[in-house]
């Protein structure tokens, strides 16, 4: 079945989710696909696996009856064409990419396009490998970072980035929104409005969003002009902390230069993580619903709480903060992250992580289970100190991805974590 509606009833992404894309028949009647682990496909005829070649290798153009056979899993799976249907539903994005992880995504989709001498702008603060990945490893690709502060207004922020491109190349911007950790937001729109509009030599910038943070089911990119959404799988998507992968979603000419890179680059995810990926998204509006009602309880409960500074959660802005206007028009929901600054330094925030008994101290995010790190000394530790504080992440800040236990479990075991925290 690889319908939307029903009659004249269009149906909802997580209705699909459950059966497009797959047909019982398929598979001996099995009512979930079957996990192909294979490496190589056969071919019915010689001629066949010529024009599979030909088709994927680009010596002829496609027609509308086209599609590409199966030769090879790195080219191919049906696990993971399956997967890359049902990503599309989300976003409603035309074609999906599925990768061996998140960071595998944005790497190959930005040298997908970057050349040496061109510039990526970005957003900051981003997740930190993705910030090593700009400032430690494309620049010895000939490439250049230039970033610009989430969390304010576009228009507030644009003179100063115009000024440091000083009119080289822009091949992409990579937008994270919400920042990691701190969960500040960027205007995609006016990022891709402004993109789209730079006078420049070759192609126009491909604008990329990493919506990790808010998923598909808060957020939706390609809406608001993004040509790329990019997923860190292994979190909501994935949502049980047992896999890694990695997503992109867009149109098919935006994905058409990062599938060819990925085929030869042999960054695409492989069958098994397919078929739990599959597994998953049955349950993500589920889940991840279930987390964002959680987090109002604990961010609410953290904002009222003595040995907590502040708190950095969407659903706590007020009216009068400059980027609500951006959220209620942007984002569906306020998602499950919270970050939130301890009263105290390093010392302080290592105390309360210390002293926590069902939120578990580790990094990543999105699983059914809530954790909380270190952002300065954890997924951040590569950015020095003094950038780390200029993007607000201060010695005393806690990212905590909330899950779906009981949250008034929670609440008791962030309160007994706090108090746990030396009176000052």
């Amino acid at each position: 079945m690889k319908t939307r509606f029903l009659g004249d009833h269009r149906l909802h992404p997580e209705s699909l989710a459950l059966r497009y894309g797959y047909e019982s028949a398929w598979s001996e009647g099995a009512l979930k696909p079957p996990i192909f682990q294979t490496s190589t496909f056969v071919f019915e005829s010689a001629q066949a696996g010529k024009d599979f070649f030909a088709l994927a290798y680009g010596l002829r153009e496609p027609t509308a009856d086209d599609h590409p056979g199966l030769i090879y899993s790195r080219l191919n799976n049906p696990n993971l064409e399956l997967l890359e249907d049902r990503l599309t539903l989300w976003d409603e994005g035309e074609d999906a990419l599925t990768f061996a992880s998140g960071m595998a995504a944005i790497g190959t989709s930005l040298l997908a396009v970057a050349r040496p001498g061109d510039v990526i702008v970005h957003s900051g603060p981003l997740y930190g490998g993705s910030d090593h990945l700009l400032h430690h490893v494309l620049t010895g690709f000939g490439m250049t970072p230039v970033g610009f502060a989430a969390g304010r207004p576009f228009e507030t922020v644009r003179p100063a980035l115009e000024t440091a491109l000083a009119g080289r190349r822009v091949a992409a911007v990579l937008v994270e929104t919400p920042g990691n950790p701190t969960n500040s937001l960027v205007d995609i729109q006016a990022v891709a409005t402004w993109a789209h509009g730079l006078e420049q030599p070759g192609a126009r910038p491909v604008v990329m969003v990493d919506n990790t943070f808010l998923g598909p089911v808060f957020q939706h990119p390609l809406r608001w002009g993004a040509d790329v959404v990019l997923y860190s799988a292994t979190k909501f998507l994935g949502g049980h902390s047992d896999l890694i992968g990695g997503a992109c979603v867009g149109s098919r000419a935006a994905l058409a230069p990062i599938r060819a890179l990925r085929t030869f680059l042999g960054t695409m995810a492989d069958p098994w993580t397919g078929w739990l990926l599959l597994r998953s998204l049955e349950t993500l509006k589920m889940r991840m619903t279930a987390q964002m009602k959680n987090a109002r309880y604990v961010a609410e409960f953290l904002a009222e709480h003595p040995r907590v500074r502040s708190v950095h959660y969407l659903g706590l802005l007020a009216e009068d903060h400059p980027m609500f206007g951006v959220y209620r028009r942007q984002c569906v929901g306020p998602g499950s992250m919270v970050a939130f600054e301890v009263d105290g330094g390093e010392a302080e925030a290592f105390r309360f992580l210390d002293a926590l008994r069902m939120v578990r101290l580790a990094v990543s995010l999105g699983g059914t289970e809530s954790l909380a790190e270190h952002p300065a000394t954890m997924t951040h530790a590569d950015i020095p100190p003094a950038d780390q504080l200029a993007l607000g992440i201060t010695p005393g800040l806690v990212r905590l991805s909330v899950g779906v236990e009981h949250y008034e479990d929670l609440l008791v075991d962030l309160g007994q974590a706090l108090d746990a925290i030396p009176a000052r």
